[in-house]
């Protein structure tokens, strides 16, 4: 039994020995059991026939006073539990203080303190936003409910406020109460199930949780869901009253953001995880200011024009990566605080940085201590585990269909976006939302009212996600990973879509990689692996990633997976970068990716930068770097990645050789020509098709000595023949290197 049960044991039994005239009343003994439903009615002040009493229950006070004009009025001791009452003729000021006095344990010396009565200060949350919250329609929610600084009656305090409908009672606990839930009951407002209490003169910061008695006698201790920070785990209470006070500086680039073109621009974008990029050598993790000063520079240098965090969302467990989260509204303190993580925000903005939000509707962990079975029920989870529970990752599902839980979800993608400036959200999961029956055997999930597998229910709930963010917030993206063919992920609601910016094109990405996994001499047989990809390329807006899903659990790094000798492995991994680069479909690249790591990412520990002091690790990273500027800096390599007009190929039936090549074209014309040879046969004298009679130059060769390369290739202009090939008017002969890939440009 938690120390809080206990107490209520003692107390009930007092009350039963007790022959204080408080017994008369049911609401003193409610209030002593800690069942009490609305506190207000009892405690606080009040008019009872022609007098006025003032009821204080301090269970660790000796002495309680009235502090009036015309001095200190001792409080009676009505019940030895430390029920204390004064009666008045005149009306206590309002607000009144109380001077509290409480014996020290162990110590014959005593406290004196001077307090406002929280009961003295009545509810404050509107009927209007009780109403948004209840219809699933309060994108705000995180400043209705959680814990807020404010000033009633021009008195400092901490507004309390949390959804716990099945409850009997809910108290605020914390450092500021000896964590005693029967010290600060709440009120509730009325059917919608959310509580509320100001509590004065407490610390900004101090930790605090909920104590919830629910309605079939269980009392359970709960982390705030609405909290805004967290102490460092292993703890789990939520810091009261802490909010974002950094001055933003960025607003710059939040105009140019909302007149951005996004589907015509470059975007490049290096995922990292923020406990595992770069580590003291001791081991600590960076601070988000410290990956302000390291991480930024390294961003611009290499020519990515987004980063994007895995969820720093607070999460208790490190192994989790954040995909289990805990805290939906707080930035992890493993990291620093919320104003810390602004800044790291708000430096890359002044930078031309955009950061996007790795997100996680999808699920929650089982955690006692948070969102599972809330108030004793399933109140943000179904109950039936065929709906609610993850079998694969032990998580539970949220309720799409309970509007409360959508104001959560809702509220917390609006709180990232607004109060952190965050570009966009990377949606997780996405494919488990839609279906029903995801990762599921026969008879292990329930159908929908149509009798279908579609969660219906999720599919509302994302489009209305996608519509807010891109209503809310012009030029912010939202990315889907959703890896099954559910039709117009990327296309607007309005359409009968879904609503994302994006998707990430995971069968390119698998096709691609399983490709590039073959020995060179078995590859003839499988380039339609290569090709496929262009029968669906533009039924969405696609990113093409990399991830960090394709370099952990045994998967192995980017390097480890080409086949061949070390030679071969490097010139692989060269020609997989600048295929990716050329091809439709803006970009993705897990961090390590870019310097050839070799092992594979381990998240208790840096990427392997000491491997950049070996030639061909520096030559990746250098191939990287000039991929990425040159991808930026050429309108044909981007600006219409989402239609087919950007794309054409030249050869894409040469599976004898393993040779592909197509051209990359702009909105005005412009075009540059990529060509690709999967096999180390050097092919000299490769004719291959061009549009223009003109001379070319080759502006990148992925086989450069510069990139760790035997340095083939073009050095000088190619001049265009008046012979047809490949359905072009012109041809020219090149020199196509081993593993490896060229482009080409109109001088």
């Amino acid at each position: 039994m938690s120390i809080a049960g206990q107490q209520i044991v003692v107390i009930i039994f007092n009350i039963m020995k007790n022959k204080s005239p408080v017994k008369a009343d049911p609401r003193a003994v409610s209030l002593l059991q800690g069942r009490l439903h609305d506190p207000f009615a009892y405690l606080g002040p009040h008019r009872e026939k022609d007098s006025y009493v003032v009821r204080v229950f301090q269970p660790y006070a000796s002495e309680i006073s009235l502090v009036t004009e015309r001095g200190d009025e001792p409080l009676q001791r009505v019940h030895p539990e430390g029920l204390f009452e004064w009666r008045g003729n005149d009306q206590p000021q309002h607000p009144y203080q109380l001077r509290i006095t409480e014996n020290n344990p162990g110590m014959s010396s005593s406290t004196k303190t001077l307090k406002y009565d929280p009961y003295a200060f009545v509810p404050q949350i509107s009927s209007f936003d009780l109403h948004l919250f209840n219809e699933g329609k309060l994108h705000q929610g995180y400043c209705v409910l959680g814990s807020h600084a404010k000033q009633i009656n021009g008195i400092a305090g901490v507004r309390f406020s949390v959804w716990a409908p099945n409850a009997e009672r809910v108290s605020v606990v914390g450092e500021f109460n000896r964590w005693d839930g029967r010290i600060h009951p709440m009120a509730v407002h009325g059917s919608s199930g959310v509580w509320e209490l100001f509590i004065p003169d407490i610390a900004l910061g101090a930790l605090y949780k909920f104590e919830i008695y629910n309605n079939v006698g269980a009392l359970i201790v709960k982390t705030d869901p609405y909290a805004n920070a967290f102490e460092l785990r292993p703890g789990t209470a939520g810091r009261a009253g802490v909010g974002i006070t950094h001055t933003w500086q960025d607003a710059g680039w939040m105009v140019q953001r909302s007149k951005w073109d996004w589907l015509h621009a470059p975007l490049n974008v290096y995922e990292i995880h923020a406990g595992s990029w770069k580590r003291h050598p001791d081991g600590r993790v960076y601070t988000y200011r410290q990956l302000a000063e390291s991480l930024i520079p390294y961003i611009k240098d290499m020519g990515y024009t987004h980063v994007e965090l895995m969820p720093v969302s607070e999460h208790p467990l490190d192994e989790s990566w954040g995909y289990q989260a805990t805290g939906y509204f707080a930035a992890s303190s493993r990291f620093g605080s919320p104003d810390d993580l602004c800044h790291f925000i708000d430096s890359c903005h002044q930078a031309g940085i955009g950061v996007l939000l790795d997100w996680v509707p999808a699920h929650f962990p089982q955690d006692s201590f948070a969102l599972a079975n809330f108030d004793g029920t399933a109140l943000y989870e179904h109950q039936d585990p065929r709906l609610g529970l993850h079998q694969d990752w032990g998580t539970h599902i949220f309720n799409y269909g309970r509007n409360e839980v959508k104001s959560f979800l809702l509220s917390s993608a609006h709180y990232w976006l607004s109060q952190f400036h965050f570009d966009g959200l990377r949606v997780d999961a996405v494919a488990s939302m839609l279906y029903l029956d995801y990762s599921r055997k026969q008879n292990e999930w329930l159908p929908n009212k149509y009798g279908g597998r579609e969660n219906l229910e999720a599919i509302e709930f994302l489009r209305e996600l996608n519509i807010m963010v891109h209503e809310v917030f012009p030029g912010a993206l939202t990315l889907a990973e959703e890896s099954t063919s559910w039709p117009a992920v990327s296309r607007p609601v309005y359409l009968g879509g879904l609503g994302f910016s994006m998707k990430w094109n995971m069968g390119w990405m698998n096709d691609t990689l399983r490709f590039m996994r073959f020995d060179p001499v078995h590859r003839c047989y499988h380039l339609n692996q290569l090709t496929f990809s262009q029968l669906y390329a533009y039924t969405e807006n696609f990113m093409l990633p990399f991830s960090h899903d394709e370099v952990v659990h045994g998967k192995g790094s980017l390097l480890s997976k080409m086949p061949g000798d070390a030679w071969q492995k490097f010139a692989n991994l060269r020609l997989l970068l600048t295929y990716q680069m050329t091809s439709p479909g803006k970009k993705l690249n897990f961090m390590g990716n870019e310097i050839g790591q070799g092992p594979e990412w381990k998240s208790s520990w840096e990427v392997e930068w000491w491997q950049l002091s070996i030639e061909s690790h520096h030559g990746i990273q250098n191939l990287a770097r000039d991929l990425n500027h040159l991808y930026r800096d050429l309108p044909p390599l981007h600006e219409l990645d989402f239609e087919q007009s950007g794309f054409s190929w030249l050869d894409c039936q040469d599976s004898a050789r393993s040779l592909l090549s197509y051209q990359r074209r702009s909105r005005n014309g412009q075009t540059v020509i990529a060509a690709f040879n999967f096999t180390p046969v050097p092919r000299n004298r490769y004719r291959i098709g061009l549009p223009f009679n003109c001379a070319y130059r080759e502006i990148f060769n992925s086989d450069s000595k510069y990139y760790g390369g035997s340095n083939m290739g073009d050095a000088g202009e190619i001049q265009a023949e008046q012979v047809p090939w490949m359905g072009q008017p012109y041809s020219a002969e090149i020199e196509l290197p081993p593993l490896a890939g060229v482009i080409l440009a109109p001088v």
